[in-house]
């Protein structure tokens, strides 16, 4: 399968469909693909960035990875069909930056 990769246009505002926060764009150029307040996201992606994903489950967060290149990286699991996917966290967005304390809560599950 050829490698799609369509992040311009996919920064946009969306509503989590977990807590129902208002999650804005990231401001740093990157892409928002989990919500800051409960970390939780959907599986819309089969590679970053392409919205090529059928499933549409929700990704839970289940732990916390230190990448070095990367930084702080938040593993989803989607719990329609368990696949796995990393989301690098958001702690610099100067608008809406991931909260702290969920990350440090989630840092702290037993798995």
């Amino acid at each position: 399968m050829a490698r799609r990769f369509t992040v311009q246009g996919t920064n946009n505002a969306f509503i989590c469909v977990h807590c129902a926060c208002l999650v804005q764009p990231l401001e740093n150029g990157s892409v928002r693909n989990h919500c800051p307040q409960c970390l939780h996201s959907l599986h819309v992606d089969d590679f970053p960035g392409d919205r090529a994903s059928l499933c549409g489950g929700l990704l839970e967060p289940v732990r916390i990875e230190q990448q070095s290149k990367k930084g702080w990286m938040i593993v989803h699991r989607c719990q329609k069909c368990g696949a796995e996917k990393r989301n690098k966290a958001a702690l610099d967005d100067p608008n809406q930056p991931d909260d702290w304390n969920a990350l440090i809560a989630l840092s702290q599950r037993i798995h």
